[in-house]
């Protein structure tokens, strides 16, 4: 049995927004592993809306809470889509912008000498938009700035030597991967979907190497 304490860190789609059971994909990870046998501690640090900005902000000080040197923990990160949202014309930030704050993320991060996983972003629905959302501000999202910024994420985790899954070129163009996606909210998946996210993520071989 394999024991570990996990921080998820990312945005709305790591929270698990738009999940009828509010489970998410890192929950549905847990309970997988722990039918598996493997003992899980799981915090989800997934906040609505964010940036990698503001993302970049506030990671180390929570992560540091909860993996203290003496347990074995671990990251996974998982963030972008809130960068690329168009709000009356404008982007939130540019790809320069998010590959710059992804990077000293992921730099951070492997200096704190704590295993890393980087998940990529899932693509929207592009023919439910815009998304009005609970902030009363109406976001334009596009699977182009979304494929931009995964793929300057990807060239970062190249680089830097991390396990990076690209969810985004598995997932675009899926139809059992859209068809229940038309039914969310056009960004956030639905049950379905985050089933979908956490069975890939679980199969995924970076991942199964921490356990197996």
């Amino acid at each position: 049995m394999t024991f570990l304490v996990t921080c998820f860190v990312g945005d709305s789609i790591t929270l698990g927004t738009g999940d009828g059971d509010c489970l998410g994909w890192p929950a549905r990870i847990a309970a997988a592993e722990r039918g598996r046998g493997h003992d899980l501690t799981v915090y989800n640090l997934g906040v609505r809306a964010q940036t990698t900005a503001q993302i970049r902000a506030r990671w180390r000080a929570e992560c540091a809470d909860r993996l203290p040197d003496h347990l074995p923990g671990r990251l996974i990160f998982n963030f972008g889509t809130n960068d690329t949202r168009v709000v009356d014309g404008q982007i939130a930030l540019p790809v320069a912008e998010s590959a710059a704050n992804a990077r000293a993320m992921i730099e951070e991060a492997l200096a704190w000498e704590k295993p890393v996983l980087w998940v990529g972003q899932v693509p929207v629905d592009e023919t439910n938009q815009p998304l009005d959302s609970i902030m009363g501000i109406t976001f334009w999202f596009a699977n182009e700035r979304v494929r931009q910024t995964n793929e300057a994420f990807k060239e970062i985790a190249a680089e830097l030597g991390v396990p990076f899954l690209d969810l985004f070129s598995v997932l675009n163009g899926d139809p059992t991967w859209e068809e229940p996606h038309k039914k969310g909210d056009s960004v956030h998946p639905t049950t379905t979907g985050y089933a979908i996210m956490a069975e890939r993520i679980g199969a995924w071989q970076a991942w199964r190497a921490w356990l197996d």
